[in-house]
């Protein structure tokens, strides 16, 4: 791709492949079972880690770790995604999470742990793009470039966040389930010289699923076979791609409204999942009781983002498009944020139902919002530069998720941080008011045909 606006070819679909019902179901397996192993790290996480004998500064840059690694790698990995193909780029990531676990579950040690969560984020870079691609490219080829995408991408959707509260509670509950066997924990601990404890089980059992994942892509995720690419074609090619993604934003309207977006919900993630753990435990009285709640209000969010991930397509078609979809979806965001920030001062029971009812409706808006931004971004994009466009969009929401923790993080407890997040997305929400104009094609833009792999493109004035 050159790094104008590109749309997808009009070449009539090919046919070739698995058709769209099938390839819906393998996107949404490959989903699940990439997200599952995460969510059940999620619930024990910082737990193991004490346990360990690390403290919280230490924890804290483990976080990090994983964080910043993602991000340094957010577009190097999606261009090579673009430039050997989806299937690899994914098997190599659920081989990194693999290893990730394993240092994680087994990890006594602080440079061990550090390893393990900067594999972790390589493998979330790695992932952040190449299934979404594989099955819009997939679609395209059999149906058609103007196929229903919608459906698809909000099945992933809910699948992604049901995987994510599934693995809360099983992460969650399955150390405490085997706590319930008189001496379990000591024998385990005697019988691996320490390294396997109660509450590294869900990191070990992750990376048996990850074992599942890797076989699952290689097997169920074909495609066509690309050019022969060496060393030197990937190590050319992937810049090239990177610097294409970047000048996307540059060039067309409604690609940096998405990214302008995905930084909005960036801002919203940052302020909820920072603020609400200390919430939590205020309400309850101690950190133990408030960790219990979270986690359950964690799951909750998670299912909420589920459901409006589910009622996207039914969002828009009630809205009249994807782009009044959006607006609609960040406009649930705003409210729940606000609500957040009126009650952040009160312990009352009305307060707090309406403070859960914030917490639902920002993961039920993002949820919403989300298939409908990318419905409009894979219409934009062709299969050249589709993965290093959902790089592109995935680095903006953790970079602005980054300093909008920090800056949470040092503004006084009470409304002013949730209401400055909800500043930023409606800020999000208003580029939304006015539909974008379409991309045309250039007049000297050629069909994609077998033999070439060509791309149609089109300028954007």
């Amino acid at each position: 791709m050159t790094g104008e606006p590109v749309v997808a070819s009009p070449a009539p679909a090919s046919g070739r492949g698995p058709d769209e019902a099938t390839a819906r179901r393998r996107f949404v397996t490959v989903s699940f079972l990439f997200w599952f192993p995460i969510g059940m790290s999620i619930a024990t996480g910082v737990l193991l880690f004490t346990e360990r004998g690390m403290g919280l500064a230490a924890i804290a840059g483990f976080y990090a770790v994983h964080s910043l690694t993602a991000a340094a790698m957010e577009l190097p990995t999606g261009g090579l995604s673009d430039v050997i193909g989806r299937r690899p780029v994914l098997a190599i990531a659920g081989l990194l999470n693999l290893a990730a676990f394993t240092f994680i579950g087994l990890g006594a040690a602080g440079w061990a742990i550090a390893l393990g969560m900067g594999l972790m984020g390589l493998a979330r870079a790695l992932s952040s793009g190449p299934a979404e691609a594989w099955y819009v490219d997939t679609v395209h080829a059999h149906a058609g470039p103007d196929a229903d995408l919608r459906t698809g991408l909000a099945r992933g959707g809910s699948v992604t966040s049901a995987a994510l509260a599934l693995g809360t509670l099983l992460g969650g509950g399955l150390p405490w389930l085997l706590g319930l066997v008189p001496g379990l924990g000591e024998w385990l601990a005697d019988a691996t010289g320490g390294l396997v404890i109660l509450l590294s089980v869900p990191a070990l059992l992750g990376a048996l699923v990850e074992v599942v994942f890797v076989l699952y892509v290689l097997s169920a995720l074909t495609e066509p076979p690309r050019p022969r690419t060496g060393v030197r074609g990937v190590v050319g090619g992937v810049p090239a791609a990177i610097a294409a993604g970047l000048r996307l934003g540059a060039r067309d309207a409604l690609i940096r409204r998405i990214l302008l977006t995905a930084s909005a919900a960036g801002a919203a993630l940052a302020a909820v999942e920072l603020l609400t753990p200390g919430r939590a435990a205020a309400l309850m009285g101690t950190a133990e009781s408030g960790a219990l709640v979270f986690a359950g209000l964690a799951c909750a969010g998670f299912l909420c983002s589920a459901l409006g991930s589910q009622l996207a397509p039914l969002v828009a078609r009630f809205a009249g498009s994807s782009e009044r979809a959006v607006l609609a979806s960040l406009g649930l965001v705003t409210l729940g944020l606000t609500l957040l920030g009126l009650t952040s001062h009160s312990m009352s029971a009305l307060a707090t139902a309406a403070a859960v009812t914030g917490y639902g409706l920002v993961y039920l808006g993002l949820g919403a919002a989300g298939p409908n931004e990318n419905d409009l971004l894979h219409r934009r994009v062709d299969a050249s530069g589709r993965a290093t466009a959902l790089s592109v969009q995935s680095l903006s929401l953790q970079l602005v998720a980054a300093g909008a923790g920090l800056a949470a993080g040092s503004l006084p407890p009470g409304p002013l941080p949730w209401l400055l997040a909800a500043t930023a997305v409606l800020a999000g929400a208003l580029l939304w008011l006015r539909r974008a104009a379409p991309a045309k094609p250039l007049p000297e833009a050629v069909p994609r045909t077998e033999a070439d792999g060509s791309a149609t493109l089109s300028a954007h004035p």
